[in-house]
């Protein structure tokens, strides 16, 4: 049965949600649905996989490589990042394998406005009537498709489907559909935008709290330097002290599965849960913005 079309709010904002894309539309996207095939632990990043049920009400509807998180509820869900615009299709599909409805998100969020994660957002957009929702950090770059130089990893990323409806939310919002609440996490660092996710899901009387943590590598491409802009490092140092205060981490969940071992995890040759592990991968983070400056300071000319 379908949810009812109910509206959509977070602390700054509330609004209803767009009407819904015609029958034939969502026909076409759920005629090949994706068969249960194992994913290599670092999959191909358009590669289409059948849904895994994660917990409670939290499913993984992403690709092989690149992470897509369905949030869902009777009176609506929230897709959490759309992955490749080659990967948008197969999301939809593993949307509607795992018996849920694309017609029924009500809103999609993001992680960070690269590519490989935003890429597929404006054609699952189109398919869903969602609303968009972003930090305003990363809002310019989802409406326009196209990176900007204060990205470190500018050069290196390719242009993607513009979400020109993509709208704002607060550093700290709850995004609201029904009983679901969505808490924002501004963790920037990867990205200008990056921005964690945290929910409670339960499986009867087990609840736990859901972790979906932005990346925390520091790269960049051929011309930007982490030495010169020292308040982005000032900004990536404090995106990582947020991501460590998250707690509890019950479950954690990252934008590339293999960060997080999610396919093992999936498996049953590893817990879900582990302590700690949004503190973990903060720590992680914090490294891998030393060993860039000091890289960067080995290189630099005498």
């Amino acid at each position: 049965m379908s949810a009812p079309r109910s509206c959509v709010a977070t602390l700054l904002l509330v609004a209803c949600a767009a009407p819904a894309p015609g029958v034939e539309a969502i026909q076409r996207v759920a005629t090949a649905v994706p068969v249960v095939a194992p994913c290599k632990d670092e999959g191909d990043w358009d590669e289409a996989t059948a849904p895994r049920h994660v917990f409670g009400n939290t499913w993984y509807v992403g690709s092989c490589g690149i992470s897509a998180i369905l949030i869902t509820s009777p009176a609506g869900h929230i897709l959490i990042d759309g992955a490749t615009e080659a990967a948008a299709g197969g999301i939809a599909r593993s949307i509607e394998a795992s018996g849920h409805r694309v017609s029924d998100v009500r809103v999609i969020l993001n992680t960070h406005e690269h590519f490989d994660h935003a890429g597929g957002i404006a054609r699952l957009q189109q398919l869903s009537g969602a609303q968009v929702l972003s930090r305003a950090a990363a809002l310019p770059v989802l409406r326009s498709g196209r990176s900007e130089r204060n990205d470190p990893q500018h050069l290196e990323l390719k242009p993607f489907p513009a979400v020109p409806g993509a709208r704002a939310i607060a550093d700290d919002a709850h995004v609201q559909v029904g009983p679901l609440s969505v808490q924002v996490h501004a963790t920037p660092g990867h990205a200008p935008g990056s921005t964690s996710f945290s929910w409670r899901s339960c499986a009867g009387t087990d609840c736990r709290q859901v972790v979906y943590a932005d990346s925390v590598s520091a790269l960049a491409d051929g011309e930007y330097l982490y030495r010169d802009h020292p308040d982005y490092g000032t900004a990536f140092k404090a995106g990582m002290q947020a991501l460590a205060g998250i707690e509890p981490c019950d479950i954690l969940l990252t934008p590339h599965p293999s960060v997080s071992d999610l396919w093992p995890r999936l498996r049953g040759e590893q817990p879900m849960g582990s302590a700690g592990a949004c503190r973990a991968l903060a720590t992680t983070g914090l490294q891998n913005l030393q060993k860039r400056l000091d890289r960067e300071a080995k290189e630099a000319p005498p």
